[in-house]
């Protein structure tokens, strides 16, 4: 049974973890508190990967109090060699009495095996305290070790009538400049951007991070990922022009005579072009998440038009909607909010719970999850 300073002690734990919510990539948001006799002797989260963990930050902070301790860590302690030390083994040199994490660690270099060695060093361990708050703070992290996938987030700026543009194509600006700076921050978190040809050619977009750093943390900008199956992404879009990299997913085979040409005009830019089998004339989205997995992707934000959103919703990959709608009607004849075949019965439609609404500016945000059949 968990007291209320062990809940209080957890809660500073997630708040520290989630002050790394947009450097820590690939590496999990954790957060770490030690205390003794109900007060706190040390604090420390994970700031970027190749930093030292949150709770070997918190026992530095610490010192020799943290001997005899009680150690609050949002994640299960590591405990194998990675860019830095087992995290174990520094809770055992310091001897700590108790360490209550929230949440294990699916990965499988750890997953049980960090609580595991903690037991068998004579320390006591409990688990599962504000668990559901600690997997949401690493929803991404916990899905890539789970099944090599990304969570995939689509993000839309909708009409109150369910439109994302005119249909003359134009869209700037439907959200208000509330939603659009809130949009930042979720791109901040987010390990890439990916989007569709269709948007480079109709909107040139840089999807880029645009934040000050105010705070003192430099901000890494998170990968930009095109899917373009017939490379018709042209070298001078503006996503080129800021920092960071840029991966352009295409179907178009080697053989092709416009292949190599189109490649080396935009592997001067700096991308990174890389080739799927295509599937009924276009990139295979399944395979895409596949590779973003392997390129160490936890949270992938989508931003496009409604024809690949209405693909990742058809097949099952969305995770989730981050939905902006604005208080105003576009009319019969926008654009929808998605695009898929019509559908023959309700009870064929895909069905949402909204699990956040906030307003934003004049805009409501709407987080919403596929509801499970």
């Amino acid at each position: 049974m968990f007291s209320d300073f062990d809940r209080t002690a957890m809660q500073r734990a997630l708040e520290l973890a989630a002050r790394g919510l947009t450097t820590t990539h690939p590496n999990p948001r954790v957060g770490c508190v030690i205390a003794r006799s109900g007060r706190v002797v040390g604090e420390g989260w994970h700031l970027r990967a190749g930093d030292s963990h949150a709770e070997v930050a918190a026992l530095a902070a610490a010192g020799g109090q943290a001997a005899g301790a009680s150690v609050y860590v949002t994640l299960e302690p590591c405990s194998h060699e990675g860019r830095t030390p087992p995290c174990v083994d520094a809770l055992i040199a310091a001897r700590v009495a108790r360490v209550v994490y929230a949440v294990g660690d699916p990965n499988p270099l750890v997953n049980g095996q960090g609580a595991e060695r903690l037991g068998a060093a004579g320390v006591a361990v409990e688990a599962g305290l504000l668990a559901a708050e600690a997997a949401e703070l690493n929803a991404g992290f916990m899905k890539r070790m789970r099944t090599g996938l990304p969570w995939v987030r689509v993000k839309i700026a909708a009409s109150l009538d369910g439109h994302t543009a005119l249909a003359s194509g134009a869209s700037r600006w439907i959200s208000g400049e509330a939603s659009r700076a809130d949009v930042q921050q979720w791109r901040a978190r987010s390990s890439a951007i990916l989007t569709g040809v269709g948007t480079v050619l109709a909107d040139d977009p840089r999807l880029d991070v645009r934040l000050s750093e105010a705070d003192g943390i430099e901000r890494r900008q998170p990968l930009r990922v095109v899917l373009d199956s017939s490379l018709r992404t042209p070298p001078e879009a503006r996503l080129f022009e800021a920092s960071g990299e840029v991966l352009i997913v295409t179907a178009l085979p080697a053989s092709d005579p416009q292949w190599e040409p189109r490649c080396a005009a935009l592997a001067e830019r700096g991308a990174h072009i890389e080739t799927l089998p295509a599937e009924s004339g276009r990139v295979p989205l399944g395979a895409v998440l596949e590779r973003l997995g392997e390129l160490e992707i936890n949270e992938l934000q989508v931003e496009a038009g409604p024809t690949l959103a209405g693909s990742l919703v058809q097949q099952g990959l969305l995770d989730e909607l981050l939905l902006y709608v604005a208080p105003r009607l576009l009319g019969p004849g926008a654009r929808p909010l998605v695009a898929f075949p019509e559908l023959g019965e309700l009870e064929a439609a895909p069905a949402f719970e909204i699990v956040e609404t906030l307003r934003v500016g004049e805009d409501l945000r709407l987080r919403l999850r596929p509801r499970a059949q």
